[in-house]
């Protein structure tokens, strides 16, 4: 079966939101084992929604569209539904009594514009919406040389209010593929995309079973696994092939799978050991502590963080001089402040991150705008530089995310050693 997927709304063409909904429908009709070929964005506009449909149902077996059933002027997805099946709006009076008594039941008017959320293409069925206001639409639609007509299903755009109605109305009534889709995410920090692909080699070629694909963001390389075959088993023997092969060529570059991030991994490193942390940081704006105390019971393990600016008190709090301080962005300052940070708040571990000053520094001093990355600890301290290239948000981020790297090679090692 081949599928695609009309995500509708000005709101989306004009960048304002992001349509999350095609990635989550493709994810869930993977599951089926059906492909997605095609995500189309597209405008209120009337004939440019009807061409697209009309497109669609010509190259596809299943249409999923979502957004435009509302009661304004710009909700135009059932009008185009109609005109492509060359079929009137009729209306449903059983739909308009479940939507008139869902204002009653809100003790709310119901403006005369809603009604048009219960006229549907003659010929299609509503798709019941517990969550809305708005009904679904399922139709079919004849397309010539093939037997078989297109199906089309329209939902809300609201994230919500789709999603249940995908898994409760739309996804029984679909058959399966022939082939079964899986998917895994193994997730790797240390080293940059092209020397990614160096590793890996044959790994990431096009045609391979499964396919792997690397993806970057912010300096976390993700490696995608999609395996294709003809049952679960199939699939799941295809990933745990791939995920060997990775784990031997990225080694302890891996740091975790799916949606876990390098924060979720240390937490949870420091948890089952009984160790625990601090942080101070300057020139980041607290996003270290940030991600941090975003992990579920990082209470366990994360003791609390400093913020500091560069000529702030903080800086006294840690018991480091004046002179280190009025050279915060230095390699000293950040080994000084993961001390300071380290004994201040009685931890095992402190991590510390200064920024050389701002951009235009560099045009005054020569010097190049750098982050220093700091990790001490019981007889230990590291310190390294990361030269500030690109966006400067971007570059903190990897920052932080290069300082709770350093921790987490340290208790890793710690953790062979003691099982080696």
């Amino acid at each position: 079966m081949r599928a695609e997927i009309i995500a509708i709304g000005n709101e989306l063409t004009s960048g304002a939101r992001l349509d999350t909904n095609s990635q989550w429908l493709s994810l869930e009709l993977a599951e089926l084992g059906i492909r997605v070929q095609y995500h189309t964005t597209i405008d209120d506009d009337l004939p440019a929604l009807v061409a697209e449909m009309r497109s669609a149902v010509n190259r596809s077996d299943l249409v999923l569209i979502t957004g435009g059933l509302g009661p304004t002027l710009d909700d135009l997805t059932r009008q185009a539904m109609a005109e492509l099946a060359q079929v009137p709006l009729v209306l449903d009076v059983e739909q308009l009594a479940i939507i008139e008594s869902m204002f009653s039941r809100r003790n709310r008017p119901m403006a005369e514009r809603n009604r048009i959320q219960a006229m549907f293409p003659e010929g299609s069925e509503p798709i019941s919406n517990p969550r809305g206001t708005a009904p679904g639409i399922w139709q079919q639609v004849g397309r010539k040389g093939q037997p078989e007509p297109c199906v089309l299903a329209a939902m809300p755009g609201v994230p919500s209010e789709m999603k249940r109605m995908f898994r409760e109305e739309i996804r029984p009534r679909l058959p399966g593929g022939e082939t079964v889709i899986r998917r895994a995410r193994i997730n790797c920090f240390g080293i940059g995309e092209s020397d990614a692909e160096a590793r890996l080699g044959e790994l990431t070629a096009r045609g391979r079973e499964p396919e792997i694909g690397i993806t970057v963001h912010e300096a976390t390389i993700t490696l995608r696994i999609n395996a294709h075959g003809p049952t679960e088993e199939a699939c799941q023997a295809q990933i745990e092939q791939a995920r060997r092969e990775i784990h031997e060529r990225m080694g302890t570059l891996v740091f975790s799978e799916e949606d876990d991030e390098l924060q979720h991994v240390v937490i949870r490193q420091l948890a089952a050991a009984g160790l625990t942390l601090a942080t101070a940081e300057c020139g980041t704006g607290g996003l270290l502590a940030e991600r941090l105390t975003d992990v579920e019971n990082y209470e366990a393990a994360y003791r609390g963080g400093l913020v500091l600016t560069r000529d702030g008190a903080g800086w006294e709090l840690l018991g480091i001089p004046s002179e280190q301080r009025e050279a915060a962005g230095n390699e000293v300052a950040a080994g000084a402040m993961a001390r300071g940070c380290r004994e201040k708040f009685g931890t095992d571990f402190a991590l510390a991150v200064t920024e050389r000053p701002a951009y235009d520094v560099e045009q005054e001093s020569g010097q190049v705008p750098a982050l220093y990355l700091a990790l001490a600890g019981e007889n230990l301290l590291t310190v390294r530089e990361q030269v500030l290239v690109g966006d400067a948000a971007i570059a903190r981020s990897r920052a932080a995310k290069g300082v709770l790297d350093l921790l987490r090679r340290h208790l890793q090692q710690q953790d062979e050693q003691k099982t080696g």
